[in-house]
């Protein structure tokens, strides 16, 4: 990894205040291995680290990040089954997804609970701070291989989530950015990204193509 490119990123983004990050892997090299990434990046720090689901739990009452990165599959239960509870006690809390499972199902899963973004483990350390960077700033970030996984998928049809469908239907009977992201109680940033997700998803370049694809595809 090339440390100098990581240390391009500078403190001033985000008001000199660094983003609070707390890292959650079952394995300790590996959280380790992310630590030393997100330190050298210059603009986000580690607060804390966690090895379970019941010391996750632990480490966000105590060390109050603003972006928890957190793995798929943990001792003592799966990372996905967190995000309710995480989400209900803290609100404004980011979660990135980072792990090795590349599985459509499993990608489509976390997305419909609400992640903020989702990594591979094998993301080199700049695509790592700037997934953190994008989540803390309120839009979704999904790497190149999520992305075209999500695209090309190995299923012959579209398949959306049901996140997904909402907002798809919402698009469709016409409704405003502002007036999906209170429905959905979703940021107005993160329901932009979202639109952006469905267009390359059904590979559209506008709204009216979406919406006409939508419902050609009887996607809703």
């Amino acid at each position: 990894m090339k440390q100098h490119v990581v240390n391009t990123f500078q403190l001033s983004t985000f008001n000199s205040q660094p983003i609070r990050v707390a890292i959650v892997d079952d394995h300790t090299a590996v959280a380790e291995g992310f630590e030393r990434i997100v330190n050298a990046s210059g603009i986000a720090i580690v607060v804390g680290k966690a090895f379970s689901v019941s010391g996750c739990m632990k480490l966000l009452s105590k060390s109050k990040p603003d972006v928890l990165m957190l793995d798929f599959s943990l001792p003592d239960g799966k990372g996905i089954n967190l995000l309710q509870p995480v989400h209900a006690l803290y609100p404004d809390l980011k979660v990135l997804m980072l792990t090795s499972h590349d599985e459509l199902s499993i990608i489509q899963q976390a997305l419909d609970s609400g992640i903020s973004g989702y990594i591979m483990k094998n993301a080199t350390a700049e695509v790592i701070i700037e997934g953190i960077k994008t989540v803390a700033s309120g839009k979704l970030f999904l790497c190149p291989e999520t992305e075209r996984i999500l695209q090309h998928g190995n299923c012959p049809t579209v398949v959306l989530s049901r996140r997904e469908k909402e907002l798809l239907r919402l698009i469709v009977d016409g409704k405003s950015n502002a007036e999906i992201a209170e429905k959905m109680i979703l940021g107005y940033e993160t329901i932009k990204s979202y639109r952006k997700r469905l267009m390359f998803k059904l590979n559209t370049t506008n709204m009216a193509d979406l919406v006409r694809t939508a419902i050609e595809q009887e996607l809703i």
